[in-house]
C-alpha cells in the first residue's frame, strides 16, 4: 500500500509539472523516475528485480528486440527501448532530409504547381501536413510547413493563421493514421506488436474518412479570410525557382531514397520480422554514412531531450504498473462500463481525447497502454479494438487547446515569430469544433465496424 502512494504521489507531481511547463520536461520525468527507482522500488519494496525488470536493459540484447521470426511476446513494463531507438533514427532522418533542402523545395514546388493562388496552397498544404505526418514526426511537419507558410503569405498578401491552424490540425491527424506518424503510436505498437499495415488499415481509414470531412470544415470556416489580401503583389511568382531551396543536389537523391527505403521497411516489417528498433537504428546509420562531413553536425542537432524525457517517462508508468496502481484503475473502467463494449470504448476514447486537450498525450498514452491490456484480459474486450480507440483518442484530442500537443505550440511559435498572434479564444473557436466532430466520426466508425 505504501509503494502504492508513493508511486501515484510521483506520478500526479511528474504530471502536474509538466503541465505548469516551468521545469523542462525532461528533467521532470528523470528526476522523477530516479525517485520511483530510489523510492519506490528500492526503499517500499526492497525489489532490485523490480528496478532490473523497470530499466529493462536486457531486452536490448536479445535477438527479439532486432529481429522476430514467429508470433511475438507482448513487452513488460519498464523502458520501451524500441520507441527509443526507433524515434532516435527518426530524427537523424529528418535532420539529414532538412539538411539537404527536402522539406522547404517540396512546399515551394507544391506552390507553383497551383500557380500561387491562396485557395489551391491551402488545401494542399492541408493535405500534404497530414501525408507528411504519417510517416514523420508532426512536430518536424509543422515547423517547416508553418515557415513556409509564412514566407508564402509575405509574397502572396494573405494572413497565414487560417492556413497554420489547419495545417496543425492535419498534422495531428494524420499522425494518427500509422504507427510511425505520432509517439503515442509508436508506443502503442512497440509495447502490444502491431505492424505499419495494422494502424494503416484500422485508425489510417478512420483517419482518411475524416481527413475529407476536415478540409471542407476549414475550407468553410475560413473561406473568406483567405479571399482577403494584405497587400499588393510586387514579385514575378511565376519565375520563383523552387530548386534553389536544394543546397545539394547530390544528398538531395540520396536523402529521398533512404525516406522511400524507409517507408518500405515500415510497410513490410510484419512480413520481414525486422522490428521498428532495427529499422531505426540501420535508417540512421545509412543516413550518417551518407552525409559525410555533416554526419557529426546531424547528430548533433537530434533531439536528447525528447529522448529522455521518454525514458524517465517509462521507469515513472513502471513504478504504476509494478505496484499494481494500473490493474486498480483498469477494474474500475470495467465496473464503470459493467462490461458494455459500446460503452467501455467510448470512456476510453473521449477520457483519452479529454484528458490529451489538457496534457501531453504521451505520458497519458505510455500510462494507458497496460490498462487496456488488462481490460481486455478482464473483461474479454479485443485488445487491438482498445488500441485504435485509443490511438485515436489521443491523437485527435491533442488537437483541441494550443497546448494539447507539441505540434500545436510549435505552430503557434513560428506565426508569432513573424507578428501573427493565435490566442486561445482563435484556436479554440476554430479547432475544438473540428476535434469534436472528428471524434464523433471516430466513435462511430468505431461502433459499426467493431462491435
Amino acid at each position: 500500500m505504501v509503494a502504492q502512494i508513493v508511486a501515484v504521489t510521483i506520478f500526479i507531481f511528474m504530471f502536474a509539472m509538466i503541465v505548469l511547463d516551468k521545469i523542462e520536461r525532461h528533467y521532470v520525468t528523470l528526476g522523477c523516475g530516479a525517485l520511483t527507482l530510489i523510492l519506490v522500488f528500492g526503499l517500499c519494496m526492497h525489489s532490485l528485480t523490480a528496478i532490473w525488470e523497470t530499466v529493462n536493459l536486457r531486452a536490448i540484447f536479445s535477438l527479439d528486440f532486432w529481429y522476430q521470426a514467429g508470433e511475438s511476446v507482448e513487452s513488460g513494463s519498464g523502458i520501451n527501448w524500441a520507441t527509443v531507438i526507433f524515434i532516435a533514427g527518426m530524427m537523424v532522418m529528418v535532420e539529414g532530409m532538412a539538411h539537404v533542402g527536402f522539406f522547404r523545395w517540396l512546399c515551394m514546388r507544391i506552390a507553383k504547381l497551383v500557380h500561387y493562388k491562396t485557395v489551391p496552397i491551402f488545401i494542399t498544404f492541408m493535405i500534404m501536413s497530414a501525408v507528411l505526418a504519417m510517416f514523420i514526426d508532426s512536430i518536424t511537419v509543422i515547423l517547416f510547413l508553418a515557415a513556409v507558410t509564412v514566407e508564402l503569405a509575405g509574397l502572396l498578401k494573405f494572413t497565414p493563421i487560417p492556413m497554420i491552424l489547419a495545417e496543425i490540425f492535419c498534422a495531428n491527424l494524420g499522425g494518427s493514421a500509422t504507427m510511425c506518424g505520432d509517439p503515442p503510436n509508436i508506443i502503442i505498437g512497440t509495447s502490444l506488436h502491431y505492424s505499419f499495415l495494422d494502424f494503416i488499415t484500422n485508425t489510417g481509414l478512420i483517419a482518411g474518412m475524416a481527413l475529407i470531412v476536415v478540409v471542407l470544415y476549414f475550407y468553410f470556416v475560413f473561406r473568406k479570410e483567405l479571399k482577403k489580401k494584405t497587400g499588393e503583389i510586387t514579385e514575378n511568382l511565376e519565375h520563383l525557382d523552387p530548386g534553389k531551396s536544394i543546397t545539394d543536389k547530390k544528398g538531395f537523391v540520396i536523402s529521398c531514397v533512404i525516406f522511400l527505403c524507409a517507408i518500405v521497411l515500415l510497410i513490410t516489417h510484419a512480413q520481414t520480422g525486422l522490428t521498428v528498433a532495427f529499422i531505426g537504428l540501420f535508417i540512421a546509420i545509412v543516413t550518417l554514412l551518407a552525409s559525410g562531413k555533416a554526419a557529426l553536425s546531424l547528430i548533433k542537432k537530434v533531439d536528447y531531450k525528447t529522448l529522455l524525457f521518454f525514458v524517465g517517462l517509462f521507469i515513472v508508468v513502471g513504478g504504476l504498473e509494478e505496484t499494481g496502481i494500473l490493474e486498480v484503475i483498469a477494474k474500475f473502467i470495467g465496473n464503470v462500463s459493467g462490461g458494455n463494449m459500446y460503452l467501455m470504448v467510448g470512456i476510453i476514447l473521449w477520457i483519452s481525447a479529454i484528458a490529451s486537450a489538457v496534457v501531453d498525450n504521451i505520458p497519458f498514452a505510455a500510462t494507458m497502454i497496460p490498462v487496456i491490456r488488462t481490460l481486455a484480459q478482464t473483461q474479454g474486450m479485443d485488445l487491438s479494438v482498445l488500441a485504435w480507440t485509443m490511438a485515436l483518442g489521443t491523437d485527435i484530442g491533442g488537437s483541441a487547446t494550443p497546448i494539447g500537443a507539441s505540434a500545436n505550440v510549435v505552430g503557434i511559435a513560428v506565426a508569432e515569430k513573424d507578428g501573427h498572434h493565435i490566442g486561445w479564444g482563435k484556436y479554440c473557436k476554430a479547432v475544438m469544433p473540428v476535434t469534436v466532430l472528428v471524434l464523433a466520426i471516430a466513435t462511430a466508425i468505431i461502433f459499426v465496424r467493431y462491435l
